[in-house]
């Protein structure tokens, strides 16, 4: 019976596509020590309009810890994620700004360059990559040779400041992950703000600014997830295009439901829809991941660690904060209404993560394992063999 399932739903989610083995690979993209870096996190990870894949994450240089002494860096792929050019230090390059309020002692030295994201835009085949720097300002380059060199970074801290008309932010920060480009043309990126003491992550809400010229300039859009009634500190956050043109939102918390929250806007940018927590997206307080498939409309894939916190009784515990384990792939084939298909991608201890789609249709997963980040190449057989379940 399992098996008759997965291979109709394979069938309806490929329609004529001719039938493929499933396909599962792993590659080490930045294990640590790459380049002298301590320690690699916070992965993203696009596909250009030629088929080149760029994998970029935060290099932490002397821990993992999210302030520092850290940069970002970015490695190539013109076959598909199978092998990898060296790694390249990207960004930031100009006029360093440091200061690390959570160190009393060596942080005034210090630069946090932190949450990349990049934005392929397939009309003019530029790569679009915001950053920011000491959770305090952002930065916009591009690149018009497919990653390999990048344009001067401009400041466009500004575009965050409409959000002070509802919190008074001491600390922005983009995606992380990666942004999307919708029918529109607009480019659309999902950020977070907090606005407790200088550098504290929390209370946070999230929101998306967006940008109608290719990345010229960028805009504030309205604040979808404001921190209140259950949903408790809104904060990483990924985005999609849904198959009717709609935006899809989908949120960290630290709420007691233990679930992802998700809105939707008609343009990315305002009109969201009232915020609702999904029950089959656990939230164990990690990043996770949204892509759309080509294969069918309505096709989304999800990646996360797929855990919850239990108490003695088996009981889950409100906010409880799951481990960081067991990444799993998630599938829909309604725009993600329902979620049928969960397939565990690595057992063990796993967190961030981001997705990428090849013209192949092979599903690349950037995400941090025990100690390094790696890429998983797998197809939608692999998703949905028999040895996927519902749950």
């Amino acid at each position: 019976m399992i098996r008759l399932f997965t291979s109709l739903l394979l069938f309806s989610l490929c329609g004529s596509l001719a039938a493929a083995d499933p396909l599962f690979e792993k590659t080490d993209v930045f294990p640590p020590g790459l380049n002298g870096i301590a320690r690699y996190r916070i992965p993203g990870i696009v596909v250009t309009q030629k088929g080149t894949v760029l994998a970029y994450a935060e290099a932490r240089k002397n821990s993992s810890s999210d302030w520092g002494e850290i940069e970002i860096h970015m490695r190539r792929s013109t076959d598909g994620g199978k092998t990898w050019e060296a790694g390249k230090h990207i960004a930031h390059l100009g006029t360093r700004l440091e200061g690390n309020p959570h160190k009393k002692e060596g942080g005034e030295k210090e630069q946090t360059v932190n949450n990349p994201v990049a934005i392929v835009d397939r009309d003019t085949g530029t790569i679009e990559f915001l950053y920011c720097i000491n959770y305090a300002r952002c930065y916009a380059m591009r690149s018009i040779d497919d990653g390999l060199t990048w344009s001067a970074p401009v400041d466009i801290t500004a575009t965050f400041e409409p959000f002070r008309k509802r919190y008074d932010w001491k600390v922005i920060a983009t995606g992380p992950g990666h942004g999307i480009q919708i029918k529109s043309g607009r480019l659309v990126v999902p950020i977070w703000l907090a606005y407790g003491k200088e550098g504290d992550h929390g209370p946070s809400a999230a929101a998306t600014i967006f940008s109608d010229d290719h990345g010229k300039t960028w805009q504030a859009g309205d604040l979808c997830l404001p921190n209140e009634g259950d949903f408790a500190n809104p904060n990483e956050t990924m985005i999609t295009e849904l198959s009717d043109g709609r935006v899809m939102l989908v949120a960290r918390s630290v709420s007691k439901a233990n679930r992802k929250i998700v809105t939707t806007s008609h343009d990315g940018a305002g009109n969201w829809t009232k915020p609702a927590f999904h029950d089959q997206l656990w939230e164990p307080v990690c990043m996770a991941s949204i892509v759309s498939h080509p294969s069918k409309p309505g096709t989304l894939i999800f990646s996360n660690p797929h855990t919850l916190k239990l108490d003695k009784d088996g009981k889950e515990v409100p906010a409880g904060r799951g481990k960081r384990e067991n990444l799993s792939i998630k599938l829909s084939h309604d725009d993600g209404q329902t979620w049928p298909v969960n397939k565990t991608l690595d057992a063990g201890p796993s967190a961030y993560s981001d997705l990428a789609v090849l013209p192949d249709g092979t599903v690349l997963c950037l995400y941090e394992g025990k100690a390094n980040i790696q890429v998983a190449r797998f197809n939608l057989e692999w998703i949905a063999d028999d040895q996927a379940s519902s749950r």
